[in-house]
């Protein structure tokens, strides 16, 4: 039994860890925000890669962006990640780009997976969560398509991506029509 002054103790940590989130002190122990919908734009963001180069959403604009939020421990993480292997090898010339997102892990061991994998797109290092909360993110792997205007095409949570899918979703991306700065008003 869970005496009453061990709950007055949760519940009192449960309020001050809730509190942190709404003020904004605490990201990292935030659950993620609202999932992402079809077509909506995404919010800018900058991560750092495993040799110290920073990237920044932006620097994309123009391509097909695969953002996928992994994990060294995730079985289905690295499971999925050969197909994106193959698929960036394939498409990269074609204008698609993958943001292998790592959240709250160790720089040595994620390199240490990336490099027994032989995986060469970039991989970005998510240290205090925020990406991962803009993006709703909570379990894992995820994967969100964005098309080359900045907009959310697809948003995958715990689907194992094969590379069939990875270039269905591409090649609908790439044959949509750009919205016009008309069209949006």
């Amino acid at each position: 039994m869970i005496s009453t002054r061990s709950r007055r103790y949760v519940v009192a940590f449960s309020l001050a860890v809730w509190l942190a989130g709404a003020v904004g002190l605490s990201q990292s122990w935030s659950m993620g925000s609202r999932v992402p919908t079809v077509g909506m734009p995404v919010d800018e963001f900058r991560l750092v890669d495993l040799d110290g180069k920073t990237h920044s959403l932006s620097e994309y604009r123009g391509k097909v962006v695969l953002v996928n939020f992994w994990a060294t421990w995730c079985k289905p993480c690295t499971t999925e990640m050969p197909a994106m292997q193959a698929s960036f090898d394939k498409l990269r010339d074609k204008g698609f780009v993958v943001l292998a997102i790592n959240e709250l892990e160790d720089d040595a061991k994620v390199r240490e997976h990336i490099k027994q994998y032989g995986h060469t797109f970039p991989v970005l290092m998510d240290r205090d969560n925020k990406v991962a909360n803009q993006f709703g993110v909570f379990g894992l792997p995820v994967s969100v398509f964005i098309d080359p205007q900045g907009r959310v095409q697809e948003y995958i949570k715990g689907g194992l991506l094969t590379e069939q899918m990875i270039n269905d979703v591409v090649a609908k991306i790439q044959k949509q029509e750009p919205v016009r700065a008309a069209s949006l008003r």
